[in-house]
């Protein structure tokens, strides 16, 4: 039994005594010790081997004190499960030398393979949980398959993604029969996750907000809903669309029990949105970690009374940055753990 819940109690739509806290990325990036890893380790090893998943993923859980841990490991896994060869450039990022540009690429692609390609996750999830102790919840995740088209077209990362987009407008079917194979991966690796023993996925649409609202509701919100649809009955589903602000009434209507919130989007205007009883789970600059630990405490706690009385996962609006102080992540997480909400009284 989890000695702390707190994550998944508010999943669950319930008053919790505080907002738990975790943040994007938090495994890796700006903790010292997983440079030291990093000099030793391919990316990909890292992700593979399952003692170095389970030391990553349990970091920040005994370093910063957060109330979930999150997998160790890359949304591209997807594009490797079927068939692209994915490359981790230092510096530089994800690079796909053989990117999807024809018919014959996308027929290529061998969804059926995934339970055989990503069958280290498995293994790697066993360790991570033994390693756990069921001191906090594993989220486990995968990207949108909107946004894996974006680097399986693309082949590299992009500020606008133009030749992804190109292909969507040039070949709208062929990028559908694409989208519906990197769902048919992900829904597959994602059960994969949930049956070794993760208590929660996030679905990272990190790309989303690339597109204009009818695109969005064209090129990823159904696929979103297909793996929502498959997963959400056996673990509480978050979806993060970066950037989808206007898709945050569709997004609520998924059956996802939470939404991450970027920074551009504004507690008041969420909640306006989609409800006083939606879950929340962000929102605050990255940026603001850069800052002196007292500006960190301060901006922490505006996120937090932000959101109300509860229903809010505190979070980043992305991912944490590399160059982030150790000291201003802990009093991000700190300035939530001493946070109670004014119904405490009545929980005790």
């Amino acid at each position: 039994m989890l000695k702390n819940d707190l994550f998944l109690r508010t999943l669950r739509g319930e008053l919790t005594e505080r907002p738990p806290v975790w943040f994007m990325r938090q495994a890796g990036r700006y903790l010292p010790d997983y440079m030291k890893l990093k000099e030793k380790y391919s990316f990909f090893d890292r992700v593979r081997q399952p003692e170095l998943a389970a030391a990553i993923t349990v970091m920040p859980v005994e370093q910063i004190g957060v109330d979930a841990a999150i997998l160790f490991s890359d949304i591209l896994v997807i594009a490797q499960a079927l068939g692209m060869d994915v490359q981790m450039v230092e510096g530089k990022g994800p690079l796909l030398p053989n990117p999807i540009r024809t018919h014959a690429d996308v027929m290529a692609l061998r969804p059926q393979d995934t339970q055989t390609e990503l069958a280290y996750a498995i293994p790697a999830i066993h360790a991570v949980k033994d390693a756990l102790s069921e001191r906090v919840p594993l989220i486990g995740f995968c990207g949108s398959p909107w946004t894996l088209l974006c680097y399986m077209v693309e082949g590299k990362g992009s500020k606008d993604f133009s030749i992804a987009k190109q292909f969507c407008a040039q070949n709208p079917e062929l990028a559908h029969q694409l989208l519906d194979k990197i769902t048919e991966a992900s829904i597959t690796y994602l059960k994969m996750q949930v049956i070794a023993g993760v208590n929660a996925v996030q679905l990272f649409d990190s790309w989303g907000g690339l597109l204009s609202p009818d695109w969005y509701r064209r090129f990823s919100l159904p696929y979103l809903q297909k793996l929502t649809n498959a997963i959400r009955e056996e673990v509480p589903v978050i979806l993060f669309a970066k950037g989808a602000w206007f898709a945050l009434k569709d997004l609520s209507n998924t059956g996802a029990s939470a939404l991450g919130l970027d920074w551009i989007t504004p507690a008041a205007f969420a909640r306006d949105v989609c409800g006083p009883e939606t879950v929340f789970q962000g929102n605050l600059d990255p940026s603001i970690l850069l800052a002196d630990v007292k500006t960190v405490q301060e901006e922490t706690l505006k996120m937090i009374r932000s959101f109300g009385h509860a229903k809010h996962i505190v979070n980043l609006g992305h991912g944490v940055l590399p160059q982030t102080p150790v000291d201003s992540a802990k009093a991000f997480v700190e300035t939530a753990k001493a946070f109670e909400y004014g119904h405490t009284a009545n929980l005790k």
